[in-house]
């Protein structure tokens, strides 16, 4: 007894030495926590009309980036016209009542820069980076095209050609369609919940009086911000900002439309639809949540970086690193001005569909039933604090978080304690938010793929709707178009 005991102490001694001995590589290096990223804030301040400006100086490269964004978006397109803030944001830059086409573009090119426009949910914007030396003529162009849009017949024909090319192209596009079903879903009785691009039939009918209406309702100095980063000063930006824009004349100060609290899910509601020559299903699977400026926003970031946000997560684990099934898997967190989203996504061959499906909601359960382990807090709190680094190294993205501060009118030193608050977080916090938002049993499902070959496998997660690919109308309130009556028949006709 003795002996084996030596003999075992002995071998544990030889494998003490041995790995003692191993050159350091063999062992992954300490990867101490992130630290988090020095966070700007910008210098800020207020023109007579209400424009707020956010100047941030950094005189590293000769670059000069302008943005001027709206604090209204899609999110408040006619309820009869979908899609007239893109189609509005998309001519910014077309030609003004001062300069043609032509020429806007003509001078962009000769300052060595671009010009970008568009709209998103809560937002429109136009964004003009040139090089410090012509950062004057910057001012004069922006102010001129976000101030003076033209919205010439032939432009706006142009426009409605490319957007309605581009939505044909969308409309057959699986992961399109689920992404915008399940969000007609999730978001049904809010601003959010019609297509942010639009629809065919609106976008045929939007005239360039609607457009000039839509522009002089929320296009205003006091519904405006006006992002200054790149080689400049705080007296120059300023200087320039009251000669090009001072003269911006509103009606006041700008009150946003009341915000409409997002209707409470009902039961699961499954929609398909059905594509005979699909192969693979597009799979989102969504619940309700909270708005961008929600106290449990922070704590929902961390679920749902655990849920499926980049790197290593549950739904990836789940669905493809131990069964195989798919590619990858995921789970996004939209978070808009009065709604939110949570929303699992995937794709999966269309024999594994039900499979796919049950697996994503077993990793749902299994998030809301359990409090979370240290070491899977603790990685989500690190990569998303790690991340933010990614997040602050360009002058655009620092550009683009401070927007995201003044359109959802969040303060200004937010970013700086953003670590702070997750790092902070508990276990419990972030589980109660989690069974808060997170209800399988609530879900909207969306699957677009050949439904003959699972359809009947779906009875057991609940009722469902088929809509045939070919009548799928995202423009109607039943998502599908409205069936042709029958001829009637006449009298001595069989």
């Amino acid at each position: 007894m003795r002996r084996s005991r030596l003999v075992i102490i002995l071998a544990l001694m030889w494998c003490s030495l041995a790995v003692a001995r191993l050159p350091a590589r063999e062992f992954p290096p300490f990867a101490p926590s992130p630290q988090p990223p020095t966070v700007p804030i910008p210098v800020v301040r207020t023109l007579a009309n209400g424009l707020q400006v956010a100047i941030l100086a950094r005189h590293a490269l000769p670059l000069v980036t302008l943005t001027v964004a709206i604090r209204t978006g899609a999110e408040a397109d006619p309820p009869d016209l979908p899609g007239t803030a893109q189609f509005l944001a998309s001519l910014l830059g077309e030609g003004t009542t001062h300069r043609s086409a032509q020429r806007v573009a003509e001078l962009v090119d000769g300052a060595g820069g671009t010009l970008d426009t568009g709209a998103e949910w809560d937002d429109s914007y136009a964004t003009l980076s040139v090089l410090s030396d012509h950062t004057k003529l910057a001012f004069d162009l922006l102010s001129d095209v976000v101030l003076h849009p033209k919205f010439s017949a032939q432009q706006v024909e142009r426009v409605r050609r490319q957007t309605l090319s581009a939505l044909d192209v969308l409309r057959h596009d699986p992961g399109y369609l689920a992404d915008t079903v399940v969000e007609r879903m999730v978001f049904e009785g809010t601003p959010y919940a019609h297509p942010e691009d639009g629809v065919e039939q609106s976008v045929r009918l939007i005239t360039p009086a609607d457009l000039a209406a839509f522009h002089a309702r929320f296009y205003q100095p006091a519904n405006a911000v006006l992002v200054v980063t790149g080689d400049v000063t705080t007296n120059q930006a300023m200087e320039f900002a009251r000669r090009y824009f001072g003269g911006w004349k509103g009606k006041g100060k700008f009150s946003q439309p009341p915000v409409r609290p997002q209707p409470a899910p009902g039961g699961r509601k499954i929609v398909v639809i059905d594509d005979p020559g699909a192969v693979q299903t597009e799979i989102r699977i969504a619940n309700p949540a909270a708005g961008r400026r929600s106290k449990e926003y922070a704590a929902l970031s961390v679920a749902n970086q655990i849920l499926g946000g980049p790197a290593e997560n549950l739904l990836f684990g789940a669905l493809r690193r131990r069964r195989g099934l798919v590619y990858g898997a995921s789970s996004d967190l939209v978070c808009y001005r009065s709604a939110g989203a949570w929303e699992a996504k995937t794709s999966a061959p269309t024999s594994d569909t039900i499979e796919a499906i049950r697996l994503i909601l077993k990793e749902m359960w299994e998030l809301r039933r359990h409090a979370l382990g240290e070491s899977d807090l603790g990685m989500a709190q690190n990569y998303l604090i790690g991340h933010m680094a990614l997040e602050f190294d360009a002058s655009d993205k620092i550009a683009d978080r401070v927007l995201d501060l003044m359109i959802y009118n969040l303060p200004f030193d937010y970013w700086s304690h953003f670590p702070a608050e997750i790092r902070g977080l508990t276990r419990q916090e972030v589980l109660a938010a989690t069974r808060r938002y997170l209800d399988p049993r609530r879900a909207a499902i969306v699957l677009v793929g050949n439904a003959a070959d699972f359809q009947q496998g779906l009875s057991s997660f609940g009722s469902v709707r088929v809509i045939p690919l070919s009548r799928i109308d995202l423009a109607a309130a039943n998502l599908e178009v409205p069936a042709t009556p029958e001829p009637a028949q006449t009298a001595g006709q069989n």
